[in-house]
């Protein structure tokens, strides 16, 4: 009884910050189920890579603030995979400059 009273004392403003990132980094795969069963096939969409970043830095800043190295650790490392992969999309994404003409 004891830890769910110190379990319920600890739902305030930062918790609340705490489940808002989780509850982005979760939208990611309920995007990605949607994205795929519209495709037909199992895929990524690029807004999972963004969700990710998103909720990951949130839940990132909460891990901060509560002081958990072990959560701090594995979100911080979860957000260089994340950064790699938006820069990889943007490094591979066809540019929208008009392309000059060739000469014949």
């Amino acid at each position: 009884m004891v830890y769910l009273e110190q379990l319920w004392r600890s739902l305030d403003w930062w918790a609340a910050v705490g489940f808002g990132g989780q509850l982005m980094f979760f939208s990611r795969f309920l995007l990605q189920w949607l994205h795929s069963e519209r495709v037909g096939r199992s895929e990524i969409p690029v807004g999972f890579w963004f969700l990710s970043l998103a909720g990951g830095t949130i839940t990132l800043i909460y891990a901060i603030h509560i002081a958990n190295a072990v959560f701090i650790l594995g979100q911080a490392v979860g957000l260089l995979v994340y950064i790699r992969n938006v820069m990889l999309i943007a490094r591979n994404r066809p540019s929208s400059k008009p392309r000059l003409a060739q000469p014949v």
